[in-house]
């Protein structure tokens, strides 16, 4: 919520769950469908943060599992981007909001048609 008011607060304007792509059965968390940039914010522990993830001791078969479904999942929905020329933006969770915003607002601005 803080990377959206933020982007709000600089004059962006975006969709939020949105699919950019007609055949992509994931949902983007933040889109701008004219520069085409997609912004995915990705939690530490659900998308393995090569900084600050750490597997539960409990169950660690199912979670060592459920994190590579989630790690592929995340590369194949960048790979689809990618090929239909969108722009995909990770921001994880302990990332500096104010950074994260310029990085996205100058991609944006970049790509605007």
């Amino acid at each position: 919520m803080a990377l959206r008011r933020a982007l709000h607060a600089k004059g962006l304007r975006y969709r939020v769950c949105a699919h950019p792509l007609p055949d992509l059965r994931r949902k983007i968390d933040i889109v701008f469908r004219p520069a085409r940039v997609a912004v995915e914010v990705h939690g530490c522990f659900w998308h393995g943060c090569p900084e600050h993830h750490r597997r539960p001791s409990a169950n660690s078969q199912y979670w060592r599992d459920k994190l590579a479904r989630n790690i592929n999942r995340d590369r194949q929905t960048r790979q689809q981007l990618e090929q239909a020329g969108w722009l995909l933006i990770t921001v994880w969770e302990h990332d500096d909001v104010e950074l994260a915003t310029e990085r996205i607002i100058g991609a944006v601005r970049a790509r605007r048609p």
